[in-house]
């Protein structure tokens, strides 16, 4: 690992450490089993989960890891490497007995013979992460099965045109001033919301069938989400697809989610 990975990725793991020891609660249909069945989309059936061993990569606040214990999971390992730990902790207890939390980084953690190993909105975050995905194939049992979601770039042309400028300046923000940025953003993001019930104006759909059900807190959340992080790449069809098979998953399967976002599946 070259000097300048490390240094992005520790960087990285502080800043999501800060966000998700600001933004702790997960409620509401932003964690919800909708939610779950949204992102995995006609690429597998939550009923497969049922008894099963799964992982998450990148556990954060534990939203997608209860998800997976509510549908059924019989175990989940849930790999956190930033101090946002104790809030995974927290959030998971009700699970406790069916739930191990490593304070591992995606590229360094050691498990074995997982059924489902997943990674939510993390890997678009990390500079090089081949390495992690590497480590997702070495964990999984022969015919065991990875799903990841990662940020799309067919679909988001004109709002990537308006975000990445302003990632230059807002990524180098603390956390509290980009949650301050997404206060004032979210009223005029809300009464876009709300036209885009009558108007047929861009971005439509994401703002009728992804942003509004999630509700006005988790929505500022996401915006902060957008704008904290140091990295954030949105990934081709191609991309999304070689991250996988270079990893040596196959039958890999992309589902283009609401058409601005990839979730994957392979298979070791």
């Amino acid at each position: 690992m070259t000097k300048d990975f490390q240094q992005a990725t520790q960087q990285t793991i502080a800043d999501f450490g800060n966000q998700w020891t600001t933004y702790t609660e997960n409620e509401g249909y932003y964690a919800s089993q909708g939610m779950l069945l949204d992102i995995l989309g006609p690429l597998l059936d939550a009923n497969d989960l049922q008894g099963k061993r799964c992982a998450e990569v990148g556990a954060g606040t534990g939203r997608i890891s209860a998800m997976l214990l509510s549908a059924g999971a019989g175990h989940v390992t849930a790999i956190e490497p930033s101090k946002a730990k104790t809030v995974l902790e927290r959030n998971l207890a009700s699970f406790q007995e069916r739930v191990t939390i490593l304070a591992e980084a995606g590229h360094t953690f050691e498990i074995k013979d997982i059924d489902y190993i997943f990674s939510i909105g993390v890997l678009h975050h990390i500079p090089d992460p081949a390495s992690t995905v590497e480590k997702m194939h070495g964990a999984l049992k022969p015919g065991g099965k990875a799903i990841v979601w990662l940020y799309g770039r067919e679909g988001n042309f004109a709002y990537l045109a308006v975000v990445e400028p302003l990632r230059w300046v807002t990524r180098k923000l603390p956390v509290w001033m980009n949650s301050a940025l997404a206060a004032i953003m979210y009223p005029p993001l809300a009464a876009y919301i709300a036209l885009c019930r009558f108007l047929p104006l861009p971005m439509r759909h994401y703002m009728r069938n992804v942003l509004k059900p999630i509700g006005g807190k988790a929505i500022r959340l996401v915006i902060v989400d957008q704008l904290n992080p140091r990295w954030a790449k949105y990934y081709t069809e191609a991309e999304a697809r070689a991250l996988l098979e270079k990893a040596g998953f196959v039958d890999v399967r992309l589902y283009h989610r609401h058409g601005y976002s990839w979730t994957v599946i392979g298979t070791k």
